[in-house]
């Protein structure tokens, strides 16, 4: 939707004129799945796919919040929500927990935010494994603060977002999609240090090498809260335990194959898989950045397919669907391929020559017809800016 039928909107819901428009996007993790909630290395990328908030101040202690897309049970796509910051109301669920979420822990984390109205627009989404909701999280965020006139460096409003999913929503996610949210800039990855938050901008431009970053939205949404993502996580903290480490990201990348052994005599085969998942992983997300940062975007390809051999069979995180549109991309000729975010469902992405693109594509459909699967959706996408204030 373009700013003036935005403004338009906000205008006719709110009736007086927003007082500005923040937006953050989504995002791709070319490599590093896992690797956050272990204390490790990621290395994500922000889409050009956005979430918009336009806002503006009110006296009273609410949000006044309206979604273009979402829409809650048995209530209409766009209806207005009034959330009471001071409580009351109880909490809410789906779409709006977020907003109430970001400012809670905003005042949870000693800031005090103002009441707003709130009008939200989004074309990141859902369910799709490219951290719509840590898009929207940071865009109130952002929002929120420049109306309540407090200034947070973007690391410090992505750990605000990540405090708001973890504690307010309860999904118990890293840091990962909320920096790179925040702190990506256009043409690079984002190489972050979970444990230290330190981020190093690698070159990163497909196009330049007439290569062509694929997203393949498979359709089949996950939800995070479940059980699923929790179970990972916690086999992850108690194989650290088990090898007397804080994470395992304290393993000795030489020393990975002594540490899976000491784990393997513990007789418990899944925490051996998913060290090993980890562990391998860490390894690939330096190796990526260093061979991107080398200029040499053609020798990461290996490197991805051998991602998503780990995150099935390891962590086992795939599914039919992603499995299909990883094993379409190395038969079209795809450098690398991989899922891509938590897993579950939700997108693969493909590294492949600009020219095999349409190809490709024509080829996923085809499987997953042959196969009954729901039709996927594919964005063509490539680094992007993080979150910015737009007017």
């Amino acid at each position: 939707m373009s700013t003036d039928d935005l403004r338009h909107q906000f205008w006719e819901t709110f009736g007086r004129p927003a007082e500005g428009c923040w937006a953050a996007p989504g995002r791709v993790n070319l490599i590093g799945e896992y690797t956050d909630v272990n204390e490790g290395f990621v290395l994500p990328f922000a889409t050009p796919m956005l979430t918009r908030v336009l806002a503006a101040r009110r006296p009273d202690r609410v949000l006044a919040v309206r979604s273009l897309q979402e829409k809650s049970e048995d209530e209409p796509r766009g209806a207005q929500h009034e959330l009471a910051l001071d409580g009351g109301g109880g909490h809410p669920r789906g779409w709006l927990a977020y907003p109430l979420a970001v400012a809670r822990a905003l005042e949870a984390s000693g800031y005090q935010v103002v009441g707003a109205d709130l009008l939200i627009d989004s074309d990141v989404p859902v369910g799709a494994g490219l951290s719509s909701s840590a898009a929207l999280e940071c865009s109130v965020a952002m929002a929120l603060c420049a109306l309540s006139g407090l200034e947070l460096e973007p690391m410090a409003t992505a750990l605000i977002a990540q405090r708001a999913e973890n504690e307010f929503v309860g999904v118990p996610c890293g840091i990962m999609d909320q920096a790179a949210s925040m702190c990506s800039q256009a043409g690079h990855a984002l190489l972050l240090d979970t444990r230290d938050l330190q981020v190093r901008q690698v070159p990163f431009d497909p196009e330049a090498a007439a290569l062509s970053i694929v997203v393949v939205d498979t359709r089949v949404k996950h939800g995070l809260t479940g059980s699923a993502y929790a179970d990972r996580r916690q086999s992850c903290e108690q194989a650290a335990k088990a090898l007397g480490v804080r994470a395992l990201r304290d393993i000795p990348l030489d020393r990975t194959d002594e540490a899976l052994q000491r784990l393997a005599r513990t007789g418990d085969e899944v925490l051996v898989k998913r060290a090993r998942h980890v562990l391998s992983e860490e390894a690939r997300v330096l190796e990526v950045a260093a061979q991107l940062g080398a200029g040499d975007l053609r020798s990461v390809g290996p490197l991805l397919f051998a991602g998503h051999r780990s995150l099935r069979d390891d962590f086992e995180v795939s599914s039919v669907e992603l499995d299909a549109v990883v094993e379409v991309a190395g038969s079209s000729g795809a450098l690398g391929a991989r899922l891509t975010g938590a897993g579950f469902g939700g997108s693969a992405l493909a590294l492949i020559a600009s020219d095999r693109v349409k190809g490709f594509q024509r080829s996923v459909v085809a499987e997953f017809g042959a196969r009954g699967f729901t039709p996927p959706a594919f964005s063509v996408t490539a680094p992007s800016e993080g979150a910015r204030r737009q007017w």
